[in-house]
């Protein structure tokens, strides 16, 4: 008999089988969940895909805080063969809405507390929304069904006790669609980033060959579950290997993230720059500014010293037997990893983009280089389109099995992005040296990093403030981890209005609380600030954002 191609649901189902009576998932810092009770759970999921007709290639949205009740259903759409959309919590009401209605998600599997907030009559195409917490229905659109649900769950639950051997799931093929993720949630800006089994299943495969994790390991989860980044390498690769996870359910402080990281001590860690750069300005910089230190760090024996003294420090902060951080999503602050590198620390820095499911680039703590983002990830294509890549700067462009299969509703975009050899263009701007490290110069699509992961697309709160009163145009730009929104303000409208300078700070301000009203908490706008000219502009009127990226503050 022919061997069984393995594909992303094979690997996850064998890990499942191996891992029955181990340590899966808890959300901190509450009850663990077995492997083998995350299993029986999805199988109830199961039962309810079946009596709402939920077939391969179904659209099932996701909507809540990092959970196990969100891993739990995640696992069950891949492994039933449907196509998961995950929407992340921040969303604003009519975004969900949106999102719901393009992508044709016909269940939506969420929590009380969200559905409370949306309005069925704008989702007519969702047919029921089933509890994450509980698998227990919270709305059906057709009478009757709510009891059926109810007693397909308490048929699955009443199976005889089952071992191992009872998970047997759903065979995707590798390139039918896994996930739908969207890249933002309004209207007009909305992609929506297909990403088949393969990529998927390709990510997790790199992981586990070069970040070591064992069955048993622990690893706590915070970046959102919703994002590439955090379901491919805090999710689905943990889980591939039969690590526990601990979800931190609410939007995290770096306080309680250290606080999961000490109690659960993670073997690996996955988090974006403003983590650790907190940790260094609050535990490390104070102590390297007292005098006796800056006297002794002079001394080389002393500051041999000194740096073991903070390795150890920062590696206890992580919970003492991190051996490596893995930073994503935008760079590190010089100076804080250049302090890192200096004490040995075990940081590294990764680059990726959605439409790769996410990573293109990666190398261990101990090949990093300062300033760098790694090598081109195993079975992927990477160049830098200019004359001479290891001196001037060009965009990266990527090919192989990571990339995306287009962005969904919409091949024009899909055209832009992808050519006809299956070059995505990614929209960076890097260097690559003879030794094949990249180093980005530049982020052409100019997306900032919110502080828990999320993407924030500058673009669109630059169309929400353009379209208030006395703003001309506007330029969003992140400055100490703030969002500053610049403004050139429609002088001739103050002049008719016979409003002062005085009077045009006094309606940015309106201006600016009215954005942030309608805005999620990580697209707030710290502060506008008046510019006295118009910005300087391409030929084809777009904004010269890199001649303004130092000029807030």
């Amino acid at each position: 008999m022919a061997m069984e191609e393995e594909t992303l649901v094979t690997l996850l189902e064998r890990a499942f089988r191996r891992n029955f009576d181990l340590p899966a998932f808890s959300d901190f810092p509450g009850p663990v969940l077995s492997y083998g009770e995350v299993a029986g759970r999805v199988a109830r999921l199961h039962a309810a895909f079946r009596e709402l007709n939920v077939k391969p290639g179904t659209k099932v949205a996701l909507l809540g805080r990092n959970s196990s009740g969100w891993a739990t259903a995640y696992l069950a759409i891949l492994s039933h063969g449907a196509v998961a959309v995950p929407i992340l919590p921040d969303f604003r009401d009519e975004d969900v809405h949106h999102i719901l209605n393009h992508s044709e998600s016909v269940l939506l599997l969420t929590t009380q507390a969200f559905l409370e907030h949306l309005d069925p009559g704008k989702v007519p195409g969702v047919k029921a929304v089933l509890s994450m917490k509980d698998l227990s229905p919270l709305f059906v659109r057709r009478e009757g069904l709510a009891t059926a649900l109810r007693k397909a769950d308490e048929a699955a639950r009443s199976l005889p006790p089952s071992g191992p051997g009872s998970v047997s799931w759903a065979r995707p093929d590798p390139e039918d669609l896994a996930s739908i993720v969207y890249t933002s949630g309004t209207t007009g800006f909305s992609k929506g980033v297909m990403l088949p089994h393969r990529s998927l299943h390709q990510n997790v495969l790199f992981a586990q060959k070069h970040m070591p994790l064992e069955a048993g390991d622990s690893l706590v989860s915070f970046l959102p579950l919703a994002h590439a980044f955090g379901c491919a390498f805090e999710f689905l690769f943990p889980v591939s290997v039969g690590c526990r996870i601990a979800f931190l359910d609410k939007t995290p402080s770096p306080q309680v993230i250290l606080k999961a990281f000490g109690a659960e001590k993670p073997r690996l860690v996955l988090t974006v720059p403003l983590v650790l750069e907190k940790i260094y300005a609050r535990r490390v910089r104070p102590f390297l500014e007292k005098p006796a230190v800056k006297l002794l760090s002079k001394v080389p024996a002393f500051r041999r010293r000194i740096d073991l003294l903070l390795r150890r420090k920062l590696v206890d902060a992580f919970g003492g037997r991190v051996f490596e951080v893995v930073v994503g999503g935008a760079a590190l602050n010089p100076t804080v990893e250049e302090f890192l590198l200096r004490i040995g620390f075990p940081v590294t820095v990764g680059y990726g983009m959605t439409e790769c499911g996410p990573l293109l680039t990666y190398a261990g703590w101990r090949e990093h280089k300062a300033g760098g983002v790694g090598r081109v990830v195993d079975g992927m294509e990477l160049v830098v389109d200019s004359l001479d890549p290891t001196r001037v700067a060009g965009e990266v462009k990527v090919r192989g099995p990571h990339v995306m299969a287009g962005y969904y509703k919409s091949p024009e975009a899909t055209r832009e992005a992808l050519d006809e050899s299956g070059w995505l263009r990614t929209g960076d701007l890097g260097l690559l040296d003879a030794g094949g490290f990249l180093t980005l110069r530049g982020r052409s699509k100019t997306m900032f990093l919110g502080a828990t992961g999320q993407n924030v697309y500058p673009e669109e709160i630059e169309a929400r403030l353009n379209a208030l009163p006395l703003v001309a145009e506007s330029l969003v730009v992140e400055r100490d981890h703030r969002l500053l929104a610049l403004v050139y303000p429609d002088l001739e409208s103050a002049d008719a209005a016979h409003v002062n300078h005085e009077g045009i700070l006094r309606e940015m301000e309106r201006n600016r609380q009215k954005l942030n009203d309608g805005l999620p908490p990580f697209c707030q706008v710290a502060a506008i600030e008046i510019v006295p000219e118009e910005f300087q502009k391409t030929p084809t009127r777009k904004i010269k954002r890199f001649l303004y990226a130092g000029r807030a503050g």
